[in-house]
């Protein structure tokens, strides 16, 4: 049995797969906020109480949001602020009693939808997720690449490609920089940029309905967002080409972004066409989870996991 955490920065989901990947189990519960000592409790209880109810014992792999340094073993780059700095592997091995594979929440949808979801049979995928941030995970032979310095796949922290004069120098991000791609295709992004132009206060979902109705503040700022990942995603091809880019997160559940996005993105990249599919997770919000369970690869299972770094 593999169990799989995904620690999000509201909430934290546990599910548990059996041999050959059904689900057996699927739980979640707030995220206790800004509490590195109450995440580490509830984890462990997640943990717990599945074990007790299917009446066995399984493997943890935990997606997080950030990476482990291969400097410090402590985790970086979280927009979870509260986990950086910190030994999350160590503690929760600690607290469980074994060892514990922790991977970036992209890498782990990444690795979720290679190994059975929307890219199954890619031999090269890179995975996205649109949602309280930008994240980017890059899976290679179905196993995860981190790169040399854990940071393989984060697109979402370069600047945003061929930026517009009003979109100079950008907004503030939490890295320190202003300009990333996070700041301006994230949830709190769009719904920031339609503030802006219509003075109401809306989520994404509640965007991309209004823009149904022929809101034309909405249906401008869906068509600005839809250009803005065109250019974020073609810099992608022109650097990595993969074979499929899978999207995750709450934006991507935003239907309207898929029918012009191809030819949006053929327009960016430096080829005479471009054929990448550009396609939404099969697992959903899921897909997190399903990845940090699969870091675990069973005897009798073809293999996946996490290609070590060099």
């Amino acid at each position: 049995m593999r169990i799989g955490i995904d620690l999000g920065g509201t909430k934290i989901e546990a599910i548990a797969l059996g041999d050959d990947g059904a689900t057996l189990l699927r739980r979640r519960v707030p995220t206790p906020a800004g509490d590195y000592p109450g995440i580490l409790e509830t984890i462990a209880g997640l943990v717990g109480s599945a074990e007790q109810e299917l009446g066995g014992s399984g493997t943890v792999g935990v997606a997080a949001p950030g990476a482990i340094s291969p400097r410090t073993g402590l985790v970086k780059n979280s927009n979870s602020t509260v986990l950086n700095g910190r030994p999350l592997d160590r503690d929760l091995a600690a607290k469980l009693g074994r060892p514990v594979r922790i991977e970036n929440d992209a890498n782990c949808l990444a690795l979720s939808e290679a190994v059975d979801g929307a890219a199954a049979g890619a031999e090269v995928v890179f995975g996205v997720i649109l949602g309280t941030g930008v994240g980017g995970g890059l899976v290679i032979g179905r196993e995860i690449v981190g790169g040399r310095n854990r940071i393989a796949g984060e697109w979402g922290h370069n600047p945003l490609p061929w930026p517009r004069d009003d979109e100079r120098p950008g907004p503030a991000c939490y890295c320190g920089k202003t300009g990333c791609i996070e700041t301006f295709l994230s949830g709190p992004a769009l719904a920031r940029d339609y503030l802006a132009r219509s003075g109401s206060r809306l989520t994404a979902e509640e965007i991309a309905l209004a823009a149904d109705c022929d809101d034309g503040a909405a249906e401008r700022c869906l068509k600005t967002y839809e250009d803005r990942l065109a250019r974020g995603l073609a810099s992608v091809i022109n650097v990595l080409d993969p074979d499929v880019i899978v999207l995750g997160g709450g934006i991507s559940n935003l239907t309207q972004l898929y029918a012009a996005l191809p030819s949006s993105v053929a327009g960016y990249a430096f080829s005479d066409g471009i054929d990448t599919p550009i396609v939404r997770a099969v697992h959903g919000d899921s897909s997190g989870v399903r990845g940090a369970a699969w870091l675990w690869p069973e005897r009798n299972t073809s293999a996946a996991g996490v290609r070590p770094a060099r």
